[in-house]
């Protein structure tokens, strides 16, 4: 048995029951009393809660509050929990998920099939920067302190901001706060990657009981536009995922015709520009002639 099997092995026993002697493990795995020993160093250091007890009945026993009634969950509730947080581990970059996952294995009989299920995140270096960022907004939010920082918007210009963060959010690759920006005295959501020299505040603030005005503004949408695009079928896959096989329609043997809603502004421009020459706009006329000018001063920059 290898060591990480044998781990979750001694993990297992220990929930299970309430003290478990070195003799039984060393009798068990058929190893010796010292990689026993080497064993419970490495579960302490793992963050899992064991102890040992001394005297004629001691041994190894796990803290109380670490064991969760297993009845409430069955093995396939687990395996789908752990598909999740194995998914959210690329993106979270926490060591507080690190830990919840290897408590939720411990509950996982070390012979069940493993998941059926996979999720897999492009792993960006840019995520790890964003570490230290993501455990100060955490903490603050928790300890309902004011946090500063500086904000740079898409233009470039720089603003200091104190902010009442609520709320931690991540939406298609990136992460954003949500609070109540004391500079504009209006919810507001920001970008992470767009924080510069954040800092927490002594000061404590308690939350605003508005609580639907804080969702419609911190949440606030561009306005959409419904776009016709002949696109490649090559693509269509990518469309599908996006907006739904009802999007997309028979047109000829070489294009199919997509319609889609995307922003009136950069943003949308840039997504459709991304599939370069698979994809050509139709309608709205008006809408054609916005991205057309977007791509000249595109090509402006390699005159």
């Amino acid at each position: 048995m290898e060591k990480v099997e044998r781990l979750i092995s001694i993990i297992m026993i220990l929930l299970k029951k309430n003290v478990v002697s070195t003799k039984e493990f060393v009798q068990l795995f058929n190893v010796s009393k010292r990689t026993i020993l080497r064993d419970m160093e490495t579960l302490s250091l793992s963050n899992i809660p064991v102890y040992s007890v001394t005297g004629v009945h001691g041994g190894y026993g796990i803290m109380d509050e670490y064991k969760v009634d297993k009845r409430l969950l069955s093995s396939s509730d687990l395996e789908n929990i752990l598909t999740a947080l194995g998914g959210l581990e690329q993106i979270l970059i926490s060591e507080e998920v690190e830990i919840t996952i290897k408590k939720i294995e411990a509950m996982v009989s070390p012979l069940a099939p493993k998941g059926s299920i996979q999720l897999s995140f492009y792993d960006w270096e840019g995520r790890s920067e964003l570490r230290q960022t993501l455990k100060t907004c955490q903490e603050a939010i928790l300890k309902r302190r004011l946090v500063s920082f500086d904000y740079i918007d898409k233009n470039g210009t720089a603003t200091k901001r104190t902010v009442e963060p609520y709320q931690l959010h991540f939406s298609e690759t990136s992460w954003y706060l949500k609070g109540y920006c004391l500079h504009r005295m209006r919810y507001r959501t920001f970008k992470l990657s767009r924080i510069e020299h954040l800092k927490i505040n002594e000061q404590t603030f308690s939350p605003r009981g508005d609580v639907l005005e804080q969702e419609q503004e911190a949440n606030y949408e561009p306005e959409l536009v419904a776009v016709k695009a002949l696109i490649s079928p090559g693509i269509k896959d990518q469309f599908i995922e996006r907006y739904g096989r009802k999007s997309i329609e028979n047109y000829s043997s070489d294009y199919l015709l997509a319609t889609i809603h995307v922003p009136q502004n950069s943003h949308g421009f840039q997504f459709l520009a991304s599939f370069g020459t698979n994809l050509q706009i139709v309608e709205p006329k008006t809408y054609v002639e916005h991205f057309r000018n977007y791509l000249n001063k595109m090509m402006d920059k390699y005159a």
